[in-house]
């Protein structure tokens, strides 16, 4: 046995002491290095925690251990529309009005609605989200719905989701009532 090496349910023990006692997302990469074990060994011990009722939430940024709070933040859900062009600028509006983004939704025409959770509260967040999408070669959920998809949000107050709805309305991306097809068909051009 490789000196150091965590096994079994010590490793999963300690791994769920590091997520619950981090102060943000914690990549597999680290877990990995810190449990002097491979990261697929890290997908299958979180698996397992998982199905033990553990609330870890798999983010882009790493793991999240999701506390219990006396008094949830006010969330909603927004329907955006965009070109992957303008990723960046949506997710900075959002995150700079203070709200987070904690997930994108898609309906795909195969498999039904698509969740991926992102987690992503600052500037460093959609820093990191781009950069991971680009060396990955990745595609945005997005694209699979030619730009249409939902965010939920969560904030402090809902005067400041009501801000970030006015100001992606504003910039052309919040998807409303009033978005008629001649504005789509000029997203998509």
């Amino acid at each position: 046995m490789e000196k150091g090496k965590l096994l079994g349910e010590q490793r999963r023990d300690t791994i769920l002491g590091w997520i619950k006692g981090s102060e943000g997302p914690i990549p597999a990469r680290v877990l990995a290095e810190k449990a002097k074990v491979s990261r697929q060994v890290i997908v299958q011990d979180i698996s397992l925690l998982k199905a033990k009722n553990e609330p870890i939430l798999a983010t882009a940024q790493g793991y999240v251990y999701l506390r219990n709070s006396s008094e949830p933040k006010p969330q909603r859900v927004i329907a955006c529309y965009h070109t992957p062009q303008d990723t960046e600028k949506e997710l900075t509006l959002i995150v700079d009005h203070g709200a987070t983004i904690l997930d994108v939704i898609v309906e795909h025409p195969m498999y039904g609605q698509l969740t991926a959770s992102l987690m992503i509260s600052s500037r460093q967040d959609v820093k990191h989200f781009l950069k991971q999408i680009q060396e990955k070669k990745a595609s945005l959920l997005s694209e699979l719905t030619e730009g249409v998809h939902l965010h939920t949000l969560q904030a402090d107050t809902t005067d400041i989701l009501d801000e970030v709805c006015a100001v992606l309305e504003q910039e052309g991306i919040l998807l409303s009532d009033t978005t008629t097809d001649t504005d789509m068909d000029t997203v998509q051009a």
